[in-house]
C-alpha cells in the first residue's frame, strides 16, 4: 500500500491539503457575563472563630449555641440589648469565663483557652470598658504595666521602653500626647482610650477586642477613637468592637453579629443592611431556644 506522498508523485498530481480548522471560542455579551458569574472568588479564612459555644451560671443560660467568628482586616461589631450576651462571649473568648460547650479555633487550628494568659499568647487582646489603665502612671509605664523590660539586676530598661511606646503610638497615629511621660490623669477620655488599645496591640496581637470604646466620649474624642479603629484593621488585624452606638458602629464596621437573650439572631454586612433592620434583629430576632424551655 502507498502512503500519500508516494501515490502522488506516480499520478502526477499534487493534492494540497485542507487547512486544518482550529475552533475558536466564540465570546459574545452571554458568554462573559456567564464566565464572570463563574468566577470564585475565596473569602479569608476566619482567624478567630467560635462554634455553637454556651455558657451558663447555674440556672441560667447567657449563651446558647453560639457561633461567631472575624476575619483579618475586619471590622467585626457585637450588638445586643442588655443581657443579650455580649460580656460573657468576650469573657469567654479570653477565657475568664470558659465555655461549657461549644469549639473555638484560632488560625484554623482548634483551642482550649483557660485563662487571660492563654488567650494573650495567642495573640488576642482585650480592651475593657474601664481601660485598666492606672492613673499615677505615666504612659510607658501603664504600655508597659506588667511586662516591664528590665536591665541586669532589678533595674528597668526605660530608654528601651520609651522608645517602644513612643514607636507603637506612631504606627497607630495618635499624635495628641505632649510627652509619653504624662501621667494618664491628665490625659482626656480619648487619648486614655487610645493608650489603651496601643497597650493591646504593641504585643503581636492578632485580635483585638474593645468593650464600648466611645461609651464615655465627646463627639471629638469619639472620632479620633473610630479612627484608630479603622487604622487597626488596616493593619491587618481583626477588631471586635462591642457597642450600643449603632451610629458608630455603622460608621466603622464591615459585618454586625446580633446577640440577642444569649443566642444569634442574625449576622449583617453593613453596606447591605440598615439600622432599622438591626434594630429589629436586637428587639425581635429569631430565637434557637425559647429561655426557660426544656431542649426540644
Amino acid at each position: 500500500m502507498l502512503s500519500r506522498p508516494a501515490w502522488q508523485r506516480r499520478h502526477g498530481k499534487q493534492v494540497t491539503p485542507a487547512p486544518i480548522r482550529l475552533r475558536t471560542p466564540v465570546f459574545n455579551q452571554s458568554t462573559i457575563f456567564y464566565r464572570q458569574s463563574r468566577r470564585v472568588t475565596l473569602a479569608p479564612s476566619p482567624i478567630l472563630e467560635c462554634r455553637g459555644v454556651s455558657k451558663s451560671f447555674g440556672a441560667v443560660q447567657a449563651l446558647y449555641r453560639v457561633d461567631f467568628d472575624v476575619v483579618p482586616g475586619e471590622v467585626m461589631a457585637l450588638v445586643g440589648d442588655n443581657g443579650a450576651g455580649k460580656s460573657t462571649l468576650i469573657k469567654g473568648i479570653a477565657g475568664i469565663y470558659p465555655f461549657n460547650e461549644g469549639e473555638t479555633y484560632f488560625e484554623g487550628k482548634r483551642v482550649h483557652i483557660h485563662g487571660p494568659r492563654d488567650a494573650a499568647m495567642l495573640g488576642i487582646e482585650i480592651v475593657y470598658q474601664d481601660l485598666a489603665l492606672a492613673d499615677n502612671l505615666d504612659v510607658v509605664a501603664n504600655m508597659f504595666l506588667g511586662r516591664e523590660r528590665k536591665k541586669v539586676g532589678w533595674r528597668l530598661d526605660e530608654a528601651s521602653m520609651e522608645k517602644a511606646a513612643i514607636e507603637t503610638l506612631h504606627s497607630l497615629s495618635v499624635m495628641t500626647l505632649r510627652t509619653v511621660r504624662q501621667t494618664v490623669a491628665e490625659l482626656s477620655g480619648g487619648q486614655r482610650q487610645s493608650i489603651a488599645v496601643a497597650k493591646a496591640v504593641m504585643w503581636n496581637s492578632k485580635v483585638v477586642i474593645l468593650d464600648e470604646p466611645t461609651a464615655a466620649l465627646g463627639v471629638a474624642q469619639t472620632r479620633q477613637v473610630l479612627d484608630l479603629v479603622r487604622r487597626l484593621a488596616d493593619k491587618g488585624l481583626g477588631v471586635v468592637v462591642i457597642s450600643h452606638n449603632l451610629h458608630d458602629i455603622f460608621e466603622v464596621a464591615n459585618r454586625i453579629t446580633v446577640l440577642r437573650l444569649g443566642q444569634r439572631v442574625n449576622v449583617f454586612e453593613t453596606r447591605l443592611t440598615t439600622q432599622q433592620e438591626v434594630v429589629h434583629a436586637i428587639t425581635a430576632g429569631k430565637l434557637l431556644k425559647v429561655p426557660g424551655m426544656a431542649d426540644a
